[in-house]
């Protein structure tokens, strides 16, 4: 064999070896990748949201001057607003907002007048608001609520999932009065990300619920 054939010979040779290698390089990276593709978690991880942790709850007495009845604000609440609305019977409305939390708890009061039609629809109004958020809710837990002492008797609702308000109740003692709360976020509601300020609001709400006295009562 001549030299220049024989050079190209051996150049081919050497290329196909090289080639050779490199497939095999190839092959043994991809298996591993394989491997650790099959062994490692690929489950979506949730999104991850900060450990929040607020103050220690005080809770202060709040008589509002034209309220028909007191009770117990935590003081995080740094905001209230009152409003007088315009209704067949007796209606006010309170508004107590926590800045730092982005929520607000909403109280609205009815006079039940000695009136068993005025207090029925109450009764229906408030159980129709609570139902209007169970096609976001995962689910709701409702918890009765009684003080014979007095006087006060009523629900509480605690609300699953993405609705746009967390807890709500109604009290009444059946002949003059009728109060409803509800527990709102700023934002878009995302069940999540709120959890930790809705936890800490809702035992402020229930504590609204369980001191709830109405002033025409003498203690």
């Amino acid at each position: 064999m001549e030299l220049p054939l024989l050079i190209n010979h051996t150049y081919k040779v050497k290329i196909k070896k090289i080639k050779c290698k490199y497939s095999r390089l190839i092959l043994l990276f991809g298996i591993g990748l394989l491997l650790t593709s099959c062994g490692s978690d690929t489950t979506p991880k949730p999104n991850a949201y900060l450990r929040l942790e607020y103050p220690k709850a005080k809770y202060d007495k709040e008589d509002i001057a034209k309220m028909p009845f007191t009770f117990d604000r935590n003081t995080l609440g740094e905001k209230i607003r009152t409003k007088t609305f315009k209704a067949e019977t007796t209606s006010y409305g309170i508004t107590i907002d926590y800045p730092k939390l982005k929520g607000s708890i909403y109280l609205t009061y009815k006079g039940v007048e000695n009136s068993p039609k005025h207090l029925n629809t109450f009764l229906r109004d408030a159980q129709n608001f609570t139902q209007e958020h169970t096609q976001k809710a995962d689910e709701i837990i409702e918890q009765l609520y009684e003080n014979d002492e007095r006087k006060v008797y009523g629900m509480f609702y605690e609300v699953g999932g993405n609705a746009a308000s967390q807890s709500q109740f109604y009290v009444t003692d059946s002949i003059n009065h009728f109060l409803i709360g509800s527990l709102y976020f700023y934002a878009k509601p995302n069940y999540d990300s709120i959890l930790p300020a809705a936890h800490y609001l809702q035992k402020d709400i229930k504590q609204i619920m369980e001191s709830v006295k109405w002033k025409d009562r003498k203690m």
